[in-house]
């Protein structure tokens, strides 16, 4: 009986008196099923004719632009510098098992759910639960997040930016100790004074005094103005990025053929050079030697799924790396083009979300997608202006470990929750056979039911559990910082919390 109530005000409203002539109404069908409303919505003409209301929405010009664009979003930068880190310092080899294991029962199935769950429903991250109303500020949690991720994440690519214009000097700026910006306490590489904890290498010196301004700032508290060549490599990368979203997929379906593509290509390159150095195998085989040992801490692995510990390992590590090389100058040409593009597919990817879930829920915004894809990377830009002080590392480091933390594991596992056990494991099945034919098998469906819930709700709570305040080096950030970076975390994670569509459907359980 309220089903019809409702669909017959609607048609009402619809249908009040007005100029003469051929009018469409919208009708709207509303059902309610386990908690769950499912909405389908048509516009009915005067000759009695129906057809689906809404603006015709963009497709991707060919499934390898898809299929590019899904591979450039989930290989970032992380996966350079996380992935060696974690398995160097927790067993080697060892550490394999463990990390193939969990990516098996949890980080295959969710990116499958994900991926069938927009594709199936063809809208942004909020717009999709309008298959169960009430989980719809998941949408707004992974929109902000995703927009918290876009303040420093691009600075990330205007660091890498930086260092591709220096490698185009005569040498390599982080060689050697005799630049403007090295301090007495730097030694060169082949020194055998490194073992002095006062010392430091050319490479993180230039990273944190040539290229941060470190130096110039005491902490957090003491950010200084941004530096102006950060600052404009930061602006290019801005540039790139507008003109690679501004036409939606039309234009980020082309440019992923180079983003997605060239990282592989330069990692080949690089591997085959590498296997070819002398003492290449006895690298190998310390760098995969089996320490099961290690296993036992398996906390670690769990978190080795989704976190990045800092930009130390690429920007220190592989420089020094690449400088001992011979033609080292091309080298890291090369390997900064694959950090580029590495970083500008991630950043297309993640600002796209934020772009197309605010579009699909405020329709209006459909006809001025230039504009309103300008307003969000011009805003992304000034704000990650504070990333580029001289203390901008730290707040870096603070959005890095808090703003996209816990917060993204809280709200997988009501997404989970919400696919599983509200929509339904069943009926998105019957989603996934309608669009490819052929329903999921039982080990996916037991992952999305049982299985990828429980792990992320062990993850959520060791998260909060395990939970050590932010830190760079030897420096730790005041309490008032923390709290700060804790705020931005919360106000993701209760955009969870949708009570408009919790008081409509406790409303319309009273009418029943």
């Amino acid at each position: 009986e309220y089903e019809y109530r409702c669909s017959l005000t609607h048609m009402s409203s619809a249908m009040a008196p007005g100029p003469a002539g051929p009018r469409e109404v919208e009708l709207v069908l509303v059902k309610e099923q386990n908690g769950v409303q499912l909405t389908s919505s048509a516009l009915v003409s005067a000759s009695g004719q129906t057809h689906r209301s809404g603006e015709e929405r963009e497709t991707w010009g060919k499934k390898i632009d898809f299929l590019l664009s899904v591979i450039g979003f989930a290989v970032d930068l992380a996966n350079v510098w996380r992935f060696p880190y974690l398995c160097y310092k927790n067993g080697g080899g060892a550490f394999l098992v463990p990390y193939l294991f969990f990516m098996v029962i949890a980080g295959m199935p969710l990116f499958y759910m994900e991926l069938a769950l927009g594709q199936y429903n063809r809208e942004g991250a909020a717009g999709v639960w309008k298959i169960c109303p009430i989980f719809k500020g998941v949408g707004f949690t992974v929109i902000l997040i995703s927009l918290y991720v876009g303040f420093y994440y691009n600075v990330i690519i205007a660091w890498a930016l930086f260092y591709l214009f220096s490698c185009f000097s005569g040498e390599l700026p982080w060689i050697h100790c005799n630049n403007t910006w090295n301090s007495p306490n730097c030694s060169d590489l082949n020194s055998t004074l490194l073992n002095d904890t006062y010392k430091t290498t050319p490479a993180l010196e230039y990273f944190e005094r040539g290229v941060l301004h470190l130096h110039e700032s005491s902490g957090i508290d003491d950010l200084g103005l941004p530096c102006w060549q950060l600052t404009c490599c930061l602006a290019v990368v801005i540039v790139v990025l507008y003109f690679s979203l501004w036409k939606g997929v039309k234009t980020s379906g082309k440019v992923v053929w180079i983003t997605a593509t060239m990282p592989y290509v330069v990692l080949i390159v690089l591997l085959l050079r590498g296997v070819t150095l002398p003492g290449a195998i006895d690298g190998i085989k310390a760098y995969l030697s089996v320490d099961f040992l290690r296993l036992s801490n398996f906390v670690q692995y769990f978190f080795a799924v989704c976190l990045s510990p800092g930009p130390g390992l690429v920007f220190i590590i592989y420089p020094e790396a690449i400088a001992t090389l011979p033609g080292s100058s091309v080298w890291a040409v090369i390997f900064f083009i694959m950090l580029l593009t590495l970083g500008i597919d991630s950043a297309m990817g993640g600002m796209e979300s934020v772009i197309t879930g605010l579009i699909d829920e405020f329709k209006f915004l459909h006809k001025h997608r230039e504009l309103f894809t300008l307003f969000i990377v011009v805003s992304t830009f000034l704000i990650s202006l504070i990333c580029v002080t001289n203390g901008g590392i730290y707040v870096f480091t603070l959005l890095d470990h808090l703003a996209a933390g816990t917060s993204i594991l809280f709200g997988v596992l009501i997404e989970a929750v919400g696919i599983a056990w509200f929509y339904g494991v069943d009926r998105f099945s019957d989603d996934i056979q309608e669009m490819i034919g052929q329903r999921p098998g039982l080990y996916w469906r037991l992952c999305w039911k049982f299985v990828s819930p429980c792990f992320l709700l062990f993850m959520v709570v060791v998260s909060f559990a395990t939970f050590n305040p932010p830190k760079y080096g030897s420096y730790y950030f005041p309490t008032w910082a923390t709290m700060l970076g804790w705020c931005l975390s919360i106000s993701s994670m209760i955009m969870v919390a949708n009570l408009r569509h919790l008081q409509v459907l406790l409303a319309a359980r009273k009418l029943l």
